[in-house]
């Protein structure tokens, strides 16, 4: 992180410099995709976190060699596009209609026991909705925006591109804030004695799009939104 001062950054301007933060944010549990706008002192404040040690951990970055993850930062914006369709996109539409068959089922048989899960139910049901919609305007209308504006950046192109950003940007945070909250009802995905394997599978499953919902997040509301809003 040479020259790059994080204490006059924005959370997800330091997680879009250097992927590897978004594990110590996670760990401290500081959202760094729908509230990647918020500077760490702000955050920090807003929940009780003492930042000394985080800011360490970040600064430590500095001096560790980045061999593990992808500078997502310096990408083309038309490569980023098709890198968040081919990876997040993918995994979204594969993973929705399972987690739709699987919250219903841990409803259905453990609702007596768990009445959380059927709130879990319920929110992954609009989650689903949501995002098939969400991911549908991406490709079809947004990213082939973007990709024409980098040819020709008109006027109604520029426009088009400000209107869906703006848009989008809402409909993330109704996801985020849904997987927020089946985190919260589900104590951070904790797995019960009672639970059967369905449950189980179910519980990780959640977890796996949370985190990967998170890392798509922070691409789009970090990194491909800013840069497509300068074109």
């Amino acid at each position: 992180m040479t020259e790059f001062d994080i204490n006059t950054k924005t959370i997800g301007e330091i997680v879009a410099h250097d992927y590897r933060a978004a594990s110590i944010f996670k760990e401290a549990g500081i959202d760094f995709c729908c509230g990647g706008k918020m500077s760490i002192e702000k955050t920090c404040r807003e929940k009780g976190i003492n930042p000394t040690s985080l800011l360490e951990n970040i600064q430590k970055l500095e001096s560790t060699p980045n061999t593990t993850t992808h500078n997502f930062n310096d990408w083309e914006l038309g490569f980023l596009c098709d890198y968040i369709v081919n990876t997040h996109h993918k995994f979204v539409l594969k993973t929705l209609p399972e987690l739709v068959q699987y919250t219903l089922k841990i409803s259905s048989v453990h609702g007596d026991r768990h009445p959380e899960l059927r709130e879990v139910e319920s929110l992954f049901v609009q989650i689903n909705k949501e995002l098939l919609q969400h991911l549908k305007n991406e490709e079809e209308v947004l990213f082939p925006a973007i990709k024409a504006a980098l040819i020709k950046p008109t006027p109604e192109v520029k426009n088009l591109i400000q209107t869906e950003i703006y848009r989008m940007s809402g409909e993330h945070e109704f996801a985020g804030g849904a997987m927020d909250k089946i985190n919260e009802l589900t104590k951070n995905y904790f797995i019960p004695a009672d639970s059967c394997n369905t449950y189980q599978v179910s519980l990780k499953l959640l977890e796996q799009f949370e985190d990967d919902l998170h890392t798509h997040v922070h691409l789009e509301n970090n990194i491909l939104y800013p840069k497509a809003l300068k074109i």
